[in-house]
């Protein structure tokens, strides 16, 4: 649950690390492989590295990715610094580097990003094609990212995926045995829960993973978008103006102060035991399962995962927040930036990444299904294929600078608040919707 609200660095020198800070759990992990030939890229002399990646939001996950930089470092002598940024700097930072042409090396940003600047990053077909081919291909989501024109701009290291989180006993309290896979018995459970003292809570503040996350399975549930095929605005439709009404009703069933909220904020809440239902990653668990506190570890045992229902799209229409690493054509030690790249997502290192954050990022390659972390705690199910049938931002159009413009502009998620909040009524909220998204897409 802890976050960065500052950017930390971590230098990891030459001499630094050892083999054996990872522990007896490098042997090489069971997951399955093809006889790919290595793509030997060789690092240029004298070469250095810096990353920027997203701060944590478990702590397996920062303490296993410095552990497997340490690693490489140790085995090529290549000084590795990694800048963890909070997540609402994180494109920014991006876009500056990829506009002025100097920054880190190795950007993971969010999914978007390299879309927008795909004149800034060094092409990554020869390392994503062979990692494709060693552990039984991509995902059709981790593509969509990674590529553009057919081209891998930037790979995707992982994803975080938006499932419904929830205090078991107390959904059995409003009479459900589970979560409904619908939305109307979805609501009909929340008002339940609500009347009981348990409300649900989703984030409505521009929240980069959690605001974007629901407000889009809201719109997408009841078959409406930002965009067609064709990139023409059509979030003015009767579709989006029911799923703003679902929306609002929905919203009534929500604790207090929803309309502020950031990525952290339902994720304090529920720990704090004030709401009984949320979407999230599997962030929430963890901190309890991991938690020193007795009281945590209890909380845990009642915590739950399903996947988010199904609306009248009649289709699953989850969201995935997805880490895709741009290597920037600026950075003097191309082969070294791939090298260290393959080195991550190989599985003698993300492997142990994967189970050290229990599945918080997804894999992208599909051979890591195989992974004991799917298998070792039944909790961690819903989160295994968060890249195998999510949907992607700019739905259904391109990925692109409109795209990503519409996301940094919080375009879906202030639509859904300003309805939620009464500031708006749904077809007034549609409207301005449409309005705004066009002057970043063009009218049609």
């Amino acid at each position: 649950m802890n976050r960065f609200t500052r950017r930390e660095s971590v230098i990891l020198g030459a001499g630094a690390a050892s083999a054996l800070a990872l522990g007896a759990g490098r042997a090489r992990a069971s997951i399955p492989t093809a006889d790919v030939p290595d793509p030997g890229f060789v690092p240029e002399e004298g070469a250095t590295l810096t990353v920027l990646r997203p701060s944590k939001f478990v702590q397996g996950d920062e303490d296993m990715f410095i552990a497997n930089s340490e690693e490489f470092t140790s085995l090529t002598g290549i000084p590795v610094e990694i800048d963890f940024e909070s997540w609402t700097d994180l494109t920014p930072k991006a876009a500056v580097a990829s506009s002025i042409g100097s920054g880190p090396d190795i950007i993971m940003g969010w999914g978007h990003i390299s879309h927008q600047y795909p004149d800034a990053v060094v092409p990554l077909d020869d390392l994503a094609g062979y990692l494709g081919a060693k552990y039984g291909g991509w995902w059709p989501m981790a593509e969509k990212y990674g590529k553009q024109g057919g081209k891998w701009i930037s790979m995707p290291i992982g994803a975080s995926g938006g499932r419904c989180v929830y205090r078991k006993s107390w959904v059995e309290e409003a009479g459900f045995s589970e979560v409904p896979g619908d939305t109307d018995g979805f609501l009909d459970l929340c008002r339940k829960m609500q009347a009981n003292g348990h409300p649900a809570g989703l984030a409505l503040g521009n929240a980069e993973g959690d605001g974007n996350a629901w407000t889009s399975w809201l719109v997408w549930s009841h078959g409406g978008a930002m965009v067609d095929e064709d990139n023409r605005v059509i979030i003015n439709s009767p579709e989006t103006v029911e799923a703003l009404k679902y929306g609002k009703a929905l919203y009534e069933t929500f604790i207090p102060g929803t309309e502020s909220w950031l990525d952290p904020s339902n994720n304090k809440a529920f720990l704090a035991g004030q709401l009984g239902l949320t979407q999230n990653g599997i962030s929430v668990y963890y901190a309890a399962k991991t938690s020193e506190e007795d009281a945590m570890r209890e909380l845990a045992e009642d915590i739950y995962h399903a996947r988010m229902p199904i609306g009248p799209a009649g289709k699953t229409t989850e969201r995935s927040l997805t880490v895709n690493a741009m290597l920037m054509n600026y950075s003097p030690y191309p082969n070294a930036a791939k090298a260290y790249l393959q080195f991550l997502m190989e599985a003698e290192q993300y492997d142990p990444w994967l189970t050290a954050c229990i599945g918080y990022w997804n894999h992208p390659l599909q051979a890591y299904d195989a992974s004991a972390i799917w298998t070792a705690d039944p909790k961690h199910e819903p989160y295994k294929h968060v890249l195998k049938d999510a949907l992607w931002d700019g739905y259904r159009g391109a990925l692109g600078e409109a795209s990503s413009a519409v996301l940094a502009d919080f375009v879906m998620v202030e639509m859904v608040s300003s309805v939620c909040t009464g500031r708006s009524t749904p077809e007034e909220a549609a409207a301005e919707a449409q309005r705004r998204a066009e002057r970043y897409y063009g009218s049609a």
